[in-house]
């Protein structure tokens, strides 16, 4: 654990998230930014390494083994509650690319074919208050089921 490190923070995070799973290696809470309004895009979320991790290129085979797991179980968990459209997987690495918390975490971002800006890219998906569905809360059509193990 690093002193002052949002992500770090476990129990933040699982206070904060709707959905939260932990495993040995990683943690998934569907928390976000508290800046960005929480009516663009519900369901957004974030994996992050248990050990304080700057970037994925620091994993070993069990972390990314137990990120992947997370994955599947925050998609699940969308699939359940959103019936997303699709979804927007984002790492960014280093202060050049875009990283704004020197821990490493994997953005889950559901998407709607609704959405003003679906199709855009990550950062104007969940960033972009001209993106807000028309009920930001209803269901989707539910084609992102289609994607992965089933």
């Amino acid at each position: 654990m690093s002193d002052g490190c949002i992500f770090c923070d476990r129990e933040q995070l699982r206070e904060l998230a709707e959905v939260y799973v932990e495993n040995d290696h990683c943690a998934y809470a569907s928390t976000r930014d508290p800046r960005d309004s929480p009516e663009v895009l519900p369901g957004c979320g974030i994996i992050v390494p248990l050990a304080h991790k700057t970037s994925p290129f620091d994993f070993d085979a069990d972390e990314w083994a137990a990120t992947h797991q997370l994955l599947l179980a925050a998609k699940a968990a969308w699939d359940e509650r959103l019936a997303p459209d699709g979804y927007t997987l984002i790492w960014n690495c280093g202060p050049s690319g875009g990283q704004e918390v020197p821990h490493a975490h994997f953005h889950v971002i559901p998407r709607f074919d609704d959405e003003p800006l679906a199709g855009a890219g990550g950062r104007s998906a969940i960033k972009a208050p001209e993106n807000r569905r028309p009920d930001p809360w209803a269901p989707g059509g539910g084609r992102a089921k289609e994607l992965g193990p089933r």
